[in-house]
């Protein structure tokens, strides 16, 4: 397991680093690969809070290549005319679509066969090795103090994604708070359950 440190500061809330795992470390690998896309353009996909956007950053930052971010909520026709200016410049475009299990629905014809030719890149679900670092990144990013035995207590009862990994660490943040105490087993029981695990 390892870490990307992101070359940016990042935006209040956001992490500092893309935890690298089974879920994404195809798309990383894809990156590297970004100059033999077909017509140089790749469409990023997965779940909420999944790390696209940090992805995305990191891409463009490496100088591997342009992104283009939520473009499913973009003009279709400004989206058309990056990925023709893509074709013109000769550099790689990343698209992420933030559309979710519905897909992206595409009404402009040339830009849905263009599309239609992209490299598809999807962030998975993570696994246990995974989903221990995520734990742990969102707690240092809040100062709190998870040790090995929480993340091994934590993980196999959690949601099993990125937002459930960020949600379950703010809820035993702020159960500390109210409480007054550093995390222990009750409060990691009760942030379990306040997520709908335990």
């Amino acid at each position: 397991m390892k870490q990307i440190a992101l070359p940016l500061t990042p935006a209040a809330g956001s992490p500092s680093r893309i935890v690298v795992g089974n879920a994404n470390a195809a798309v990383l690998d894809a990156f590297a690969g970004a100059a033999s896309w077909p017509f140089r353009t790749a469409i990023l996909t997965g779940p909420p809070r999944s790390g696209k956007s940090l992805l995305a950053r990191w891409f463009v930052e490496s100088g591997a290549g342009d992104a283009l971010d939520n473009a499913d909520s973009m003009d279709e026709a400004e989206v058309f005319h990056r990925w023709n200016r893509a074709q013109e410049s000769g550099r790689p475009l990343l698209i992420v679509s933030n559309a979710g299990e519905g897909g992206w629905n595409v009404t402009l014809p040339d830009l849905a066969s263009r599309l239609g030719a992209a490299l598809p890149l999807a962030i998975g679900e993570p696994d246990d090795d995974m989903m221990a670092e995520l734990i742990a990144l969102h707690a240092q990013m809040r100062g709190l103090v998870l040790d090995d035995s929480a993340t091994a207590y934590l993980v196999p009862r959690c949601e099993r994604s990125h937002l459930g990994a960020e949600r379950l660490v703010a809820a035993i943040d702020r159960l500390s708070l109210e409480r007054k105490q550093a995390p222990t087993m009750a409060i990691w029981r009760d942030a379990l359950a306040e997520n709908g695990k335990g």
